[in-house]
């Protein structure tokens, strides 16, 4: 990891559009000697290796492909095929890739306007967009296909689907929280459940792997939580002064991270108690909690990505420069090794945590 230094972009390796593939040994009618068992299978396993490494690429990485500012990325769970990371862009197209390399998968198409949100469920294999068309789309990953469309009232800026898959969240510039069904997800269905929010939402999830309770980050630096079943407003905090900006869950460590302005906080996300503030020297538009819940990274308009320790001293451990335009989204890899931003410049990069 290097801190505090820019890479050219000649040092910066480009994710491809090739996907690996494994190599096995070819079959002999002969059944081979000890001696001869041992050279292919030795030959094979170089053979693998070398193939592994000519698709493990140095990092950071640049992932091209969108042609406008990208304003979302998140990555999968791990599948049994690997990790998956979902682009949102105002190109209208977002994009899948492979996670570990950045490599192109496919490109979503469909929506008529800027697409500010994106996310896949648990096993990767449907994805749901939200976008200035005043659209939430419903998509099948493995093949492309746009399955269902579900009209709103304004720009869609968050969606989430649940662990189990069985519900969509969504949120925007209508001020309201909505939940759909996804197991009998149909063409113009309407909501399960519509939640006054009072004001613009800027980012929603669901709390603690909840389905019963949502959660929901606004513009006027609020964080609101919702019972689902009842629809019933359960408790507010006001987080910030102004805007919020991003918001993240993660369940499994009972944390809620948000940022707006030049501040950061962090949460219990169960009971809403502050953990853990800190005030940025520059604006920040995105925030990402590691999985283990010591340290963070975000960025924003200084262009820069900035990895922070969550101490007394709130100490920045490292800060990379890469982006030729502001940072509006960012998030860790699963198994918090890696991370991806997103920028106004149009591409996605990877870095190493």
């Amino acid at each position: 990891m290097t801190s505090g230094k820019a890479e050219t972009e000649s040092d910066v390796p480009v994710a491809s559009d090739e996907n690996p593939k494994k190599a096995t040994p070819s079959a002999k009618e002969d059944k081979p000697s000890e001696a001869g068992s041992k050279e292919l299978n030795s030959k094979a396993e170089t053979s693998t290796e070398e193939i592994k490494s000519k698709y493990e690429v140095p990092f950071p990485v640049v992932c091209p492909g969108h042609s406008r500012p990208v304003v979302d990325v998140r990555y999968s769970s791990e599948t049994e095929d690997g990790v998956f990371l979902i682009s949102a862009c105002h190109d209208k197209l977002p994009m899948v890739r492979w996670a570990d390399n950045g490599d192109w998968i496919g490109t979503l198409s469909g929506h008529k306007g800027a697409v500010w949100s994106a996310c896949m469920n648990q096993d990767a294999t449907r994805a749901a967009t939200g976008a200035a068309d005043f659209t939430v789309k419903l998509w099948n990953c493995i093949s492309g296909v746009e399955l269902c469309t579900f009209d709103h009232k304004h720009i869609v800026k968050s969606v989430e689907i649940s662990k189990d898959g069985s519900k969509l969240l969504t949120g925007g510039l209508d001020k309201t929280l909505r939940i759909y069904d996804l197991q009998s997800a149909a063409d113009q269905a309407p909501p399960l459940v519509s939640l006054d929010a009072n004001a613009k939402i800027s980012k929603v999830s669901w709390l603690n792997d909840n389905t019963n309770i949502a959660v929901c980050g606004t513009d006027d630096g609020h964080i609101r939580k919702w019972d689902t079943r009842s629809g019933e407003f359960v408790t507010e905090l006001k987080a910030l002064d102004v805007a919020l900006t991003d918001m993240e869950v993660l369940p499994d460590i009972g944390r809620l991270i948000c940022s707006g302005g030049k501040s950061i906080k962090l949460y219990d996300s169960e009971t809403l108690d502050l953990i853990h503030s800190v005030d940025a020297a520059n604006a920040v538009e995105a925030v990402s909690l590691h999985p283990n819940g010591k340290r963070f990274i975000c960025g924003g308009a200084d262009l820069w990505v900035h990895e922070y320790e969550i101490s007394e001293t709130s100490t920045e451990i490292a800060c990379h420069k890469g982006h030729h335009g502001p940072i509006f989204c960012i998030a860790y890899h699963p198994d918090g090794k890696t991370y991806a931003s997103g920028s106004e410049d149009g591409t996605i990069r990877l870095w190493t945590a």
